[in-house]
């Protein structure tokens, strides 16, 4: 069965902090989009539908968990999207490049700039 996404995904890993119900966990993106993410090395529990913040340096989004997955007793995956449209939340403006369908190396400098702030 062919995978039907609205956006591509974007092989990037970077990372993020995870309020959840008022405590911070420590996790990463495996790839990300314009309006979401995939979230692994989480090491707590998450709920489909459950509202979650993720914070890279200053900025602070509400994202809502699509689809949970536990990868191990103590290790969860998930799958999240944007509650309200955000731009340039990972560092780079993805849009462009979702359309054009790449990402350059001078991006990525960018994003790991960024990220070190």
């Amino acid at each position: 069965m062919a995978e039907q996404r609205k956006n591509k995904r974007t092989k990037m890993v970077l990372p993020v902090k995870v309020l959840i119900a008022g405590t911070t966990h420590l996790a990463h993106t495996f790839d990300v989009t314009s309006v979401g993410a995939r979230l692994g090395g989480l090491h707590a529990q998450l709920k489909k539908g459950q509202t979650i913040v993720l914070q890279r340096g200053t900025k602070r989004v509400q994202f809502q968990v699509m689809w949970v997955q536990e990868i191990s007793p103590t290790e969860t995956q998930a799958g999240i999207q944007a509650a309200e449209q955000v731009s340039n939340f990972w560092g780079i403006d993805l849009s462009e490049q979702e359309r054009e369908g790449k990402i350059g190396a001078k991006e990525l400098a960018a994003v790991f700039a960024a990220g070190k702030k």
